[in-house]
């Protein structure tokens, strides 16, 4: 598809792209999508590019909202949500699903739908399950709809912690020791399941890390220092995913890097190092959000290791089939062995973020990259590829 003005028929101008901006949802990073997204339409270049804001409520429902930016920050240490800025409180969007249209619909109670016009690429900015895990990217294949960033496969992949470090590992990547609890085996004997952590902490010893398998944004991770606070992680996980991973602590810097992808292909960032926050036990989400604690960009690393993890970057990119953008995190291990500890296929996007920071030191500003992933979006087709 041409990224140029688009043709509407023989006695119509030529229009824009039109984006649509998806965001909110029904995961427990809700908020933090709010976020992200307002970062995105302050940042899109609108004589390029007419802008449609969608955001999708905690209960799923698709709504129409103002498109106003500033409204979705960060504000006395609280996230926004897609209620506060939807247009109805019951009014609901459709996307189409016949591949041949790419109307986009508006509708409310007791009033006759009002379409909004086609829809020309989808920018989902959403976080964590029903969203960035391959359900979203899935209705738009159906849809035939071209979006930004991973398919249906890699937002999989990259969603769920376990199968993310299988495939890595399968390609030769260095991933630390950990356990995975599912919510059968759990139903079937919890006393069973939580020997299985204790041999764990056992053999790799204290503190554990204890985590929802399939979210982010460090929402629903404890660390565990010993016994004593095992049942307690336990029960925060769960109540996040029912499927739980144990991880061991690695020790080492965290270093992240970002990939980004080119004409020519992917390519890696300068990396960041992520200091140990002097407030918090470790880089949770009340870190990274609320007190924004800074990362180091570029990180202080030599020229060896940085060419090496942006290498790795790169390998675990192709490795998980990933389009688009991912960030890569990594520990750095005294001995000088980079272990990946996961990727995020929708990383936090708001311009205190450390992808969108990486990029910049690298050369490629905000506004440039989110134009970047656009235009790779409207150049890819859907469907197998």
């Amino acid at each position: 598809m041409s990224t140029e003005n688009l043709p509407q028929g023989p006695d119509q101008p030529p229009r824009k792209p039109r984006v649509a901006v998806v965001f909110g949802g029904r995961s427990s990073e809700h908020g933090i999508s709010v976020v992200t997204a307002g970062a995105v339409l302050k940042a899109i270049d609108r004589t390029k590019y007419d802008v449609l804001p969608i955001g999708i409520t905690r209960d799923g429902r698709w709504a129409l909202t103002a498109d106003e930016p500033e409204r979705m920050a960060i504000t006395d240490r609280r996230t926004p949500s897609v209620e506060e800025l939807a247009e109805s409180a019951e009014g609901g969007v459709v996307l189409p699903v016949d591949p041949a249209s790419r109307e986009v619909v508006y509708s409310e109670p007791g009033s006759v739908p009002k379409a909004l016009g086609e829809v020309d690429v989808v920018f989902p900015v959403l976080h964590g399950p029903y969203g960035e895990d391959g359900t979203l990217q899935g209705l738009l294949e159906l849809s035939g709809v071209p979006y930004v960033g991973a398919g249906v496969l890699a937002s999989a992949v990259g969603q769920d912690k376990e199968y993310m470090k299988r495939v890595f590992a399968s390609f030769g990547l260095k991933v630390g020791p950990y356990e995975v609890i599912r919510p059968r085996a759990w139903a079937r004997d919890e006393s069973a399941a939580r020997k299985r952590i204790i041999d764990f902490a056992g053999e790799h010893g204290w503190p554990l890390f204890v985590k929802p398998a399939r979210a982010g944004s460090s929402i629903g991770i404890t660390k565990v220092d010993d016994l004593s606070g095992l049942d307690e992680a336990i029960a925060t996980a769960q109540a996040h995913d029912p499927k739980i991973i144990i991880e061991a602590a690695v020790r080492g810097r965290e270093i992240e890097c970002g990939v980004l992808e080119f004409e020519d292909g992917p390519r890696a960032s300068v990396p960041a190092e992520i200091p140990p926050p002097d407030a918090h036990a470790y880089y949770d989400f009340e870190a990274k959000y609320i007190d924004s604690t800074p990362g180091i960009v570029p990180a202080p690393l030599t020229d060896e290791q940085t060419a090496e993890v942006r290498r790795l970057a790169v390998e675990a990119f192709e490795a998980a089939s990933c389009e688009g953008l991912v960030r890569a995190d990594f520990f750095l291990t005294e001995d000088g062995e980079f272990v990946i500890n996961e990727i995020n296929t929708m990383p936090g996007f708001t311009p205190i973020s450390m992808y969108p920071q990486m990029w910049q030191a690298t050369g490629v500003a905000y506004p440039e990259l989110v134009d970047r992933l656009v235009q790779a979006a409207l150049h890819r087709s859907t469907g197998l590829r």
